[in-house]
């Protein structure tokens, strides 16, 4: 079928590959249930001076033919003077975006056939060129239903606490409606400083949400049905929908990344956990977009050997001591022997393996000497380890990842949570002591267990029959029929 008999679907993402991989893994499963049916593009904006990640590379090349991605040319920022206390990643990351739109709408303006647009939460500028172009309009969110009904809840949130009370110190837990109740302090990073202009930026983004004609959220109903279903109105109390209305909510997850090319960077890790026992090795890695402290490096170090457990550890070396400061990097493979304590790589070799390159992530979790995994607990690493079915110790380090560890360890408890230090360092005694928890206690075999049952809810979700094919599969439809009645 040639591509201009296709439905046409437009994807807008931004310039962080955790986004551009979700995303573009949600273009790869509609075209995998209706191999004939659509062609995508994704347009991603860019930055100035980043490069790709290397990560990156071998995926975008892999994407089947009817994807095409297309990179924007990068806008000037050279004028920008990010505000008191406002981290500069944030305010080039919104910058980046909001002047990438003339961009967006003229090469939105040059497709064919265009049935439906779908854009990044961050990019919800966007939904304002949907109407011009006769599109359907949508908010693929890459994270949590109970992230996106915090996100609607917000302005009512601002309301209901005062404004000279920063949610952080909030005594008591927050209620929001079908979701774990929450400490202010498990609320992302945007809300923390409500007179900064990322607060001021979140609160508008999320106002632009009502743009959309519906949501899909990569989750599935068996993860999250409590949240789901105040979101779609179904348990949701009369205050409820009068305040944010019953909502288009689409579960197609859980999507994860696509298994890497066997052959790339990585591998080598592979062959070493084939050598290990079943359920021995503990996986520790922050993901491609966080960091860890010099000193902190060198406690986990020292925790991971008091422990005495087997590990296989990503190790790169942050550019700074900012959480976040890998988010947007691209750091070169640096020996991780230059940042770790001294001996530390010969005395663990026996049981442990430091990479300083990406490790294929999606496979390690999937190989059976793997027990556990140290995490961020970024969405994209949750979902892949309650796919294969490992169970997590929780280290949020910066965005949302704080109010994802609350939902897995008070809410799904198939997490257990590491100490918290604010912005302290953890301790290796601290550290060794809830990797025991986890590989060896008690506790770590509940939580076990709980996962093996959350790993079949969602193996079942994207099967055939599924909740989440189901849900996709419709929606495709609604689109093919509206190409067709063109």
């Amino acid at each position: 079928m040639e591509s201009k008999s296709k439905t046409h679907i437009a994807l807008v993402s931004i310039p962080a590959f955790s986004h551009q991989a979700s995303i573009l893994e949600f273009a790869k499963r509609l075209l995998h249930l209706h191999p004939h049916h659509f062609h995508v593009t994704c347009l991603i904006p860019t930055l100035p001076h980043h490069s790709p990640p290397p990560a990156s590379l071998p995926f975008l090349h892999s994407l089947p033919p009817s994807i095409h991605p297309l990179f924007l040319p990068p806008p000037n920022l050279d004028d920008v003077v990010p505000p008191h206390n406002t981290p500069l990643l944030q305010v080039h990351l919104q910058l980046a975006l909001s002047r990438s739109m003339p961009s967006v709408r003229r090469a939105l303006a040059s497709l064919s056939g265009l049935s439906a647009l779908v854009v990044d939460p961050f990019a919800s500028e966007a939904l304002e060129f949907a109407k011009e172009l006769n599109a359907a309009s949508y908010i693929y969110f890459p994270s949590s239903a109970m992230l996106l009904k915090l996100c609607l809840y917000a302005a009512r949130l601002d309301t209901n606490v005062s404004g000279d009370c920063e949610f952080r110190d909030v005594s008591g837990f927050i209620e929001i409606p079908g979701c774990v109740p929450l400490r202010g302090i498990d609320l992302p990073d945007n809300l923390q400083e409500r007179s900064g202009v990322a607060y001021r930026q979140f609160l508008q983004r999320c106002k632009r949400y009502r743009l959309a004609e519906g949501f899909f959220v990569n989750t599935f109903v068996e993860m999250e049905r409590d949240v789901i279903g105040t979101l779609t109105g179904e348990d949701a109390d009369l205050e409820d929908q009068e305040d944010e209305g019953a909502t288009n909510v689409y579960p197609v997850g859980p999507i994860i990344q696509s298994g890497s090319n066997p052959q790339q960077s990585g591998s080598d890790c592979l062959r070493w956990l084939d050598t290990q026992p079943p359920n021995s090795v503990l996986y520790v890695s922050f993901g491609s977009g966080g960091s860890l402290s010099g000193d902190q490096i060198k406690e986990l170090a020292l925790g991971l050997e008091l422990s005495n457990s087997r590990f296989l550890w990503v190790n790169v070396k942050p550019p700074s001591d900012k959480a976040s400061a890998s988010y947007l990097s691209t750091n070169e493979n640096e020996s991780p022997e230059a940042f770790l304590p001294k001996g530390f790589v010969e005395r663990t070799k026996e049981r442990g393996m430091v990479m300083s390159c990406w490790a294929p992530q999606v496979e390690v979790l999937g190989h059976s000497a793997t027990g556990g995994f140290l995490s961020h607990c970024g969405w994209n690493s949750v979902l892949e380890s309650v796919v294969k079915g490992v169970p997590l110790i929780a280290w949020p380090l910066f965005a949302e990842q704080r109010t994802n560890a609350a939902m897995l360890v008070d809410g799904l408890k198939v997490a257990v949570r590491a100490p918290e230090v604010g912005d302290g360092v953890m301790e290796k005694e601290e550290i060794a002591k809830v990797i025991k928890s986890l590989m060896e206690g008690e506790e770590g075999k509940e939580v076990r267990r709980r996962m093996k049952k959350l790993k079949d809810d969602a193996v079942a979700a994207v099967t055939e029959d599924g909740s989440s094919t189901r849900t996709l599969s419709e929606l495709a439809m609604k689109w093919k029929r509206m190409r067709d009645a063109i």
